[in-house]
């Protein structure tokens, strides 16, 4: 007889009877009803065409599909989203294909015709972002294809379709909810309080102080299907985000600090780079305003007080002294051999010889956010005490950012410590600091101050040689250092803490990070 088979089989019965005894069980899934994001709120409104605040563009990143966008990642190559896009050879015409079938959260066709409306809202109403599409023509050419064209070449312009203020709305809902191509649009309430856009996500609710709530949109279908059904992104202090992050009540904390980080529990995992955040001084160029930050030598004073290394110390992880206007990592970003250096002695006789002695100037700054989790009040304190030592007496005037936001908007401050993000991911994006321009006029720098810099700005903008773009960039920056109103200070690290249950981490320089490619473990 042949055992085998009855070998076989009571090995198959001992098995089943010590399977029995001891059953495996299969790994725990990663809940994916639910992911909770904490940042300091910096939203005035969620209205694309009008949002121009970093945590306003992690929301519409969510909410509204753009023409072109950035993969997950890669800062440099423009890809496809709603529409893949044909440039002439001198960047001065681009041809927008659609892609069939997109839907936006309420089912209907995304077309050419709502691209279009996008657009020319954007441009019209003349918002903070309307400046992105300046001197840009936008014409319809059939259901499927729109043309943008420009007197000049525009190799920023690819780029800037691809940043959430370029969003493309639902045309219809718009219109019917006060939107209009013009300055007496009035659908920024509708839009702050429902979506109309065809993003991975819909909005639930915003609270501007405490929340922002979306949920899947379930007519999306792009290339990034979300992996969370639910989004809370909270409005916290880095302190509460710390605690939050580390009992795992949130997921991912976008504010803390380097000491924070530094300091978590080894359960929570940290990505860290250098950030494209411009942290800076603005010196006043209006003497109506304040004689001494409109004086040159006064404003090469505070030039040499400041020691930045010390600053680079303060900020931690991460950081890197910013070199010029255009943050490192940026095409005709300044090499090293170009930043700004510490030299007391000769900030203290610069100081003396403009008259800053004895006299105080105030320093304004937003008390209550915390860009990528660098504390601007310890900041401010910290050129406090290196400007004294330079013989240069400032007043600390913090205030809530929705405050104080309108006075450096309006060219109001003395000297203001703020920041900047891109607004979108080229070096053009920067040159709204030279005179006469959006961020110079903040510091009342009006056209005619600086002909030199001005006329680079031109030249900057419409160069389509790369090689010859970055050295014109280069040329402005250095111009920009020596003689403009603003004080490059550092790039802050980007430290985002997260639970090991969430995959898919990328800092973006626009939309800090993109909340439907989050993935789950």
């Amino acid at each position: 007889m042949n055992r085998r088979p009855l070998i076989l089989v009571g090995a198959m019965a001992v098995g089943l009877i010590l399977a029995g005894c001891t059953p495996s069980t299969p790994p725990e899934k990663t809940d994916t009803s639910q992911i909770v994001i904490d940042t300091s709120f910096d939203i005035k409104t969620i209205d694309p065409g009008r949002q121009y605040e970093p945590t306003g563009m992690i929301v519409d990143k969510a909410l509204y599909d753009t023409l072109l966008t950035f993969a997950d990642g890669d800062t440099a190559n423009v890809i496809p989203s709603l529409a893949s896009y044909v440039p002439n050879d001198d960047l001065t015409e681009f041809i927008l294909t659609m892609e069939e079938g997109r839907l936006f959260s309420d089912g209907t066709p995304v077309t050419a015709a709502d691209a279009v409306f996008t657009l020319e809202r954007l441009a019209g109403m003349k918002g903070n972002p309307s400046f992105l599409l300046d001197g840009v023509t936008i014409e319809l050419v059939d259901e499927m294809t729109l043309k943008l064209s420009t007197e000049d070449p525009n190799p920023a312009l690819p780029a800037i379709l691809a940043t959430p203020s370029a969003g493309i709305l639902n045309s219809a809902v718009v219109i019917a909810n006060g939107g209009t191509t013009g300055v007496d649009d009035g659908a920024d309430a509708y839009l702050n309080a429902n979506s109309a856009g065809s993003g991975p996500y819909m909005l639930v609710s915003m609270d501007l102080a405490t929340e922002v709530v979306f949920v899947k949109n379930p007519y999306y279908n792009g290339a990034q299907t979300p992996t969370y059904d639910k989004v809370i992104l909270r409005n916290v202090d880095p302190a509460t985000q710390k605690m939050s992050i580390e009992r795992g009540d949130s997921q991912v904390a976008l504010g803390l600090s380097s000491d924070q980080v530094e300091s978590l529990s080894s359960s929570v995992k940290v990505k860290s780079v250098s950030s494209a955040t411009l942290v800076f001084l603005l010196m006043n160029a209006d003497p109506a305003v304040n004689e001494l930050t409109a004086n040159p030598q006064c404003v090469k004073a505070v030039k040499e007080a400041i020691d930045y290394q010390s600053l680079l110390d303060l900020a931690g992880l991460g950081a890197a002294q910013a070199t010029g206007v255009i943050p490192n990592g940026f095409l005709g970003a300044l090499p090293a051999a170009d930043q700004l250096k510490f030299d007391l002695e000769a900030a203290k006789a610069d100081a003396t010889a403009c008259g800053m002695n004895d006299v105080s100037i105030t320093l304004s700054l937003p008390n209550d956010i915390d860009p990528t989790g660098l504390n601007m009040t310890n900041l401010a304190q910290r050129l406090q005490q290196q400007l004294a030592a330079a013989g240069i007496t400032v007043t600390l005037a913090p205030a809530p950012f929705a405050t104080e936001i309108d006075a450096y908007r309006t060219g109001k401050e003395h000297i203001g410590l703020w920041y900047w993000n891109p607004d979108y991911q080229d070096p053009a994006g920067y040159l709204v600091f030279s005179p006469g321009q959006m961020v110079g006029l903040r510091a009342n720098w009006q056209a005619g101050a600086n002909p030199v810099i001005e006329g680079l700005v031109p030249q900057a903008t419409t160069a389509s040689d790369p090689v010859v773009r970055a050295g014109l960039l280069e040329d402005w920056g250095r111009a920009m250092i020596a003689e403009g109103p603003f004080i490059p200070l550092i790039q802050p690290g980007s430290n985002v803490a997260y639970q090991p249950t969430v995959t898919n981490i990328h800092y973006s320089p626009t939309w800090i990070i993109n909340v439907a490619g989050l993935g789950a473990a």
